[in-house]
């Protein structure tokens, strides 16, 4: 029997030296690696600014607080997403908004746009599983005349902008392309997620991707995001040990909060991002299109999207659904997969399912959509050291599984 694990991450001689010699440098907090993890984050997407954090989550709280997001406030989100998303709204102080799903895992831009009140400040669409948005029909709806005229703004960034902001959640989908070009640029402000799941990993990290309209000057905004999230400070500590005489005074400009990412983490990241396309991107794809082959004459296998004329996934995750299956039959054939050293998982468990959310009013009888897409999914194991014979097991494994339950 193979063991095989759902997502280790990947980790080859050149990451162990690169972070080696950060350890060895004496500086592992933010400094130089985090500058050049950031900088290969604009080349690789083409994004005006980019800002390393140390997490997605704690990216999305900046600028939700930058933005000025609360009390009274409504952020649009998708039902079908981890949890994330949502609580940064909620700990803003602002009401999460929950929309249902399409059958290709994202939020419908209908959906979204019935949602919308004068009280609706951003929109963050969701790419589930690495598959993008469509972000053109999201902005096109963002700056509709009848939306615009809805909007009101609560603050003078709100004001300058003159429309609701979209926050595109890419924790799955760095390297995905939507009409030719990568994600990272199609919307006002990309938030990618470096987890250690995640297909360009710094452990724990994530970058936020600048690319707001004018009158809006990306890389002003991000030297103010750089001292905002370091608590408000001006100098961060590697600039304060490199200054000389006096180079130790600093000030506190804004109540800001620390998110900032350490050097030692970058290490990580700035080998992955460099070889993320020929390798570790294209040996995602090899296992995708592995799976839709093995399950391709299946009539129970309903195969997800990994690209069509518009849009090409970063292929993060391989969610595949059990055509005709109960949720109770679905978590039977994982009991059985898991049995035969299969680690397979579910994505995601939609939000209103879970008990601070139902907590909340949200119910997911109201997300129909989004219920089904979950009660059938089964998430299986995608990442570049996957050989032929493990995907062919894996495949046989499901395939057991499903007929053990008729």
């Amino acid at each position: 029997m193979m063991k095989i694990p759902f997502s280790p991450p990947y980790i080859d001689d050149d990451v162990i030296q690169e972070v080696t010699d950060c350890l060895k440098s004496g500086w592992i907090t933010s400094g130089p690696r985090v500058k050049a993890l950031e900088e290969e984050v604009m080349k690789y997407t083409g994004a005006e600014a980019a800002m390393c954090v140390n997490s997605w989550t704690s990216g999305a709280a900046l600028i939700l607080k930058w933005w000025g997001i609360g009390e009274g406030d409504e952020v649009i989100v998708p039902a079908y997403t981890y949890s994330a998303t949502a609580l940064t709204v909620h700990h803003a102080g602002a009401k999460p908004v929950m929309v249902d799903t399409g059958v290709d895992f994202n939020a419908t831009v209908e959906n979204i746009k019935n949602a919308i009140t004068p009280r609706t400040k951003a929109i963050m669409p969701v790419d589930i599983a690495g598959w993008p948005c469509d972000y053109d029909a999201v902005m096109a709806l963002v700056n509709d005349p009848a939306v615009k005229a809805m909007f009101q703004a609560g603050n003078e960034l709100q004001a300058k902008l003159g429309r609701i902001l979209v926050i595109s959640d890419a924790a799955h989908s760095i390297g995905a392309k939507y009409k030719g070009k990568r994600t990272g640029t199609q919307v006002d402000i990309t938030i990618f997620s470096f987890h250690a799941v995640k297909n360009v990993t710094t452990s724990e990290g994530g970058a936020i991707c600048l690319c707001l309209p004018e009158p809006f000057d990306n890389t002003e905004v991000y030297r103010y995001l750089k001292v905002f999230g370091l608590n408000g400070q001006t100098k961060d500590a590697f600039s304060k040990s490199q200054a000389g005489g006096g180079g130790w005074r600093y000030d506190i400009i804004t109540a800001g909060i620390k998110v900032n990412m350490p050097d030692v983490c970058a290490a990580i990241g700035l080998i992955q991002l460099r070889k993320y396309n020929d390798l570790l991107l294209a040996e995602r794809r090899r296992v995708f299109d592995t799976y839709a082959k093995l399950f391709s004459d299946k009539p129970w296998a309903q195969l997800p999207p990994g690209e069509d004329e518009n849009r090409t996934s970063s292929f993060h995750l391989y969610a595949l659904r059990i055509i005709g299956v109960t949720e109770e039959q679905r978590d039977r054939m994982i009991e059985y997969v898991s049995e035969k050293g299969v680690s397979v998982n579910v994505h995601f468990i939609p939000m209103p399912m879970l008990t601070f959310f139902k907590g909340q009013g949200y119910n997911i009888a109201d997300y129909p959509v989004a219920y089904d897409n979950f009660s059938r999914e089964i998430s299986l194991p995608i990442y570049p050291q996957l050989t032929l014979e493990q995907l062919q097991y894996i495949a046989t494994a499901i395939e057991e599984a499903y007929q053990s339950i008729q």
